[in-house]
């Protein structure tokens, strides 16, 4: 009992003084053999709905509603300019780590999400039916980039580009495609 103690102390200043920064090859295997074996539940829970053309279309539909923020359309990140900035970072879901759970573990993800992660908790938002989908559609995850980037970023990017199209116009007295100048609005009327 003595030696649980001791370890678990260990352990707790160990992962207490390490720096907010991407976690190493040992932390990582601990943290996931953790979720994996310990900590996520759901392992025996299977899926009750058939992974049907349909059941993966609609869980697209409620992963591309809820999910795509952060996971991109395609569930690989493409297009998420934070995923690989965060600690820990935003996994992919094709990835080996996440498809070796259980399909009742990854409903279980999706139902209480998962701490300390930005995987947020989805109970009472999505209902049974709905998690149920995004896990036949986690199984069956597109090519990655396939899907393009979500059209948040596309617009954030394109916001960026028209901000500075605006200073370089400002500065060089040419306005940017679409708008006029001072001196052709002064001119139009």
């Amino acid at each position: 009992m003595r030696a649980i103690k001791l370890f678990s102390v260990g352990l707790l200043l160990f992962f207490a003084g390490c720096k907010v920064s991407q976690p190493g090859g040992i932390e990582t295997k601990i943290a996931t053999q953790m979720k994996q074996k310990i900590t996520v539940g759901g392992k025996d829970v299977p899926n009750p709905l058939p992974a049907t053309p349909e059941n993966i279309r609609e869980g697209q539909e409620h992963f591309s509603h809820h999910c795509q923020v952060c996971h991109g359309l395609d569930g690989q990140n493409t297009g998420v300019p934070f995923a690989e900035h965060m600690s820990p970072p935003v996994l992919s879901l094709a990835s080996k780590d996440v498809q070796d759970f259980k399909d009742g573990q990854l409903k279980w993800i999706i139902e209480n999400g998962i701490n300390p992660s930005g995987m947020p908790a989805w109970m009472g938002i999505v209902d049974d039916q709905e998690m149920w989908k995004i896990v036949h559609f986690l199984r069956h995850l597109p090519p990655k980039g396939s899907l393009g980037v979500p059209a948040i970023y596309q617009e954030e990017a394109a916001e960026h580009e028209h901000m500075r199209s605006k200073e370089q116009g400002g500065k060089s007295g040419a306005a940017p495609a679409g708008e006029q100048s001072p001196r052709q609005h002064s001119h139009a009327h």
